[in-house]
């Protein structure tokens, strides 16, 4: 394969994917806009890494147990659904509380609520093994990686929209963020039934 084109699709797929991360990173800083850079960093990694773990568990399920994982695919989309449902109703609910009851973003972004956007932005990128069926090991782990540097890059971007749009709106960030992923899950279980 030429490398310059596997570099090139590897970084159009990278920011294809990497749209529902962007707006789960906006709904983050919208949440949170007084977030430290190294919390930034970490929510960016999180979104990058698991990005670049799904297509490449793709290209393994195409290459090992294509019958098995062609059933699972067809759930993709309502898993995705409910996990980004779930969150968004957690934070429209917390965006209902008094603000003495609320620690400012903590409980919305735990550790748990991370891995779980992670993995409900990241998991229709399980069906990129398809498209990289036909990829070396190498060149497999290759276009991964660049998909994880773009995806890192357009989070730490959305994070930096999501905070100034949440200083602006402070008062309703946790409740419009919620909102967003909420659209988002829809939007995907919807991409994937429908069309």
């Amino acid at each position: 394969m030429d490398w310059r084109l596997l570099f090139l699709n590897s970084i159009f797929l990278g920011f294809g994917l990497a749209l529902d991360a962007f707006s789960v990173s906006v709904a983050d800083a919208m949440a949170n806009p007084g977030m430290k850079k190294s919390r930034k960093i970490s929510i960016a990694f999180t979104f990058a890494f698991f990005q670049m773990l799904m297509p490449l568990s793709g290209w393994f399920c195409v290459r090992t147990i294509a019958d098995k994982f062609s059933l699972f695919q067809k759930a993709i989309p309502y898993i995705a659904f409910i996990l980004l449902a779930y969150i968004g109703l957690k934070m429209v609910i917390e965006s209902r509380k008094g603000e003495e009851e609320k620690d400012e973003g903590a409980a919305v972004l735990s550790f748990a609520t991370l891995m779980v956007q992670g993995i409900a932005t990241s998991i229709d990128a399980l069906s990129v093994g398809f498209a990289i069926a036909d990829y070396s090991s190498l060149e497999a782990l290759t276009s991964t990686l660049i998909i994880g540097a773009t995806t890192f890059i357009i989070c730490i971007f959305g994070l930096e929209v999501g905070k100034k749009v949440g200083k602006a709106f402070s008062d309703k960030a946790t409740l419009f963020g919620g909102c967003i992923l909420i659209i988002i899950g829809l939007e995907i279980f919807i991409k994937g039934v429908f069309f």
